[in-house]
């Protein structure tokens, strides 16, 4: 049986990605972080008693930032793969916690690789790495394009891509970097604007909610599903030789766009309920962001088979379905 270790696993990629692997037979172990308040909603449905012998997912408190710790862990487990989803992944938040968005996103990284170094395990490591990391360089964007980041979560992300290529190339370790575009689900967090928009076009339905409040509405992205994204993430690890991914649909959408479609589904007119407020607008603003995923369809096989429009409806409709529940 193949054993996994995953970092982040109570976030939307980490939930999805213990699913995959828990369908084809793995042993998944998951890193949590110690709270007082329970934060595994989006994992309550795979985990079990531990007790009961028929589990094959375990959670083990821990933390990015605590280097011993995870060393003691992948020493103890010596997982065949790794698959390092934890980050502080918002953007805007990342100018207001530039040095633990670093401290997370960056050094979090160099721990996890110096543990694989020092443990000497034959192992194979995913980073999570982000469209973010090329900022501002036009698109379409693939491996060869230019790197330009505009954010301190971009720049943390930066450095982690480059020192798992270097510790691939010095260290001989299956590392690789799967460089996944905007990818979005139902278990999105609610301050993401794809489900910040979402949300809010059910709750205005539903009379919950009068507004909603974005910035940039002009800002393009390459909305994929979150779903089929960890599958792709699985196949890089399944490759003989190490790589970088870019993983994407290759189709842009503006934020009103999406917003519009968000809306109409519901049978609104998003004009009469969206505005913009200048506290969400960055600093330094990312205008296009359109992957070209041409080789992970011709190395990995993997294309999407979902994008923004049915992504936007999906989306909505979860949404729905939530709020009249709650409701």
């Amino acid at each position: 049986m193949k054993r996994a270790l995953i970092t982040g696993i109570t976030g939307q990629d980490g939930s999805y990605l213990a699913e995959l692997l828990l369908e084809k037979g793995y042993e998944v172990h998951g890193m949590i972080r110690r709270s007082s308040s329970f934060n595994t909603a989006r994992i309550e449905h795979l985990y079990k008693d531990p007790h009961d012998t028929a589990s094959n997912l375990f959670l083990h408190y821990g933390d990015i930032t605590d280097g011993v710790g995870i060393s003691n862990l992948i020493r103890e487990l010596q997982p065949h793969e790794i698959y390092n989803l934890a980050a502080q992944s918002h953007v805007k938040v990342s100018f207001e916690m530039p040095d633990f968005t670093a401290q997370v996103d960056a050094l979090g990284t160099i721990r996890m690789l110096e543990a694989i170094r020092s443990a000497k395990i034959d192992t194979k490591f995913y980073q999570a790495s982000t469209s973010e990391l090329y900022g501002s360089t036009p698109p379409p964007q693939s491996e060869l394009s230019l790197f330009a980041p505009r954010s301190p979560y971009a720049a943390a992300k930066l450095y982690a891509y480059w020192i798992v290529r270097n510790y691939r190339e010095g260290y001989g370790i299956h590392a690789t970097n799967g460089i996944l575009f905007n990818h979005e689900s139902p278990r999105r967090g609610e301050t993401f604007v794809t489900r910040k928009i979402t949300m809010a076009a059910a709750r205005i339905k539903l009379g919950l909610q009068e507004k909603l409040y974005l910035g940039n509405l002009d800002a393009v992205r390459d909305w994929g599903y979150a779903k089929e994204y960890v599958e792709s993430m699985w196949l890089m690890l399944q490759q003989e030789n190490p790589d970088d991914y870019v993983v994407a649909t290759g189709e842009g959408a503006t934020v009103r766009d999406f917003c519009e479609v968000a809306f109409a589904d519901l049978g609104l007119d998003y004009k009469q309920y969206v505005e913009t407020e200048d506290r969400y607008i960055r600093p330094t603003e990312v205008d296009a962001l359109i992957g070209d995923p041409s080789k992970a369809q011709k190395v990995l096989g993997w294309k999407a088979k979902t994008h923004w429009k049915e992504l936007a409806k999906l989306m909505v409709q979860a949404d729905s379905y939530l709020l009249e529940i709650k409701n």
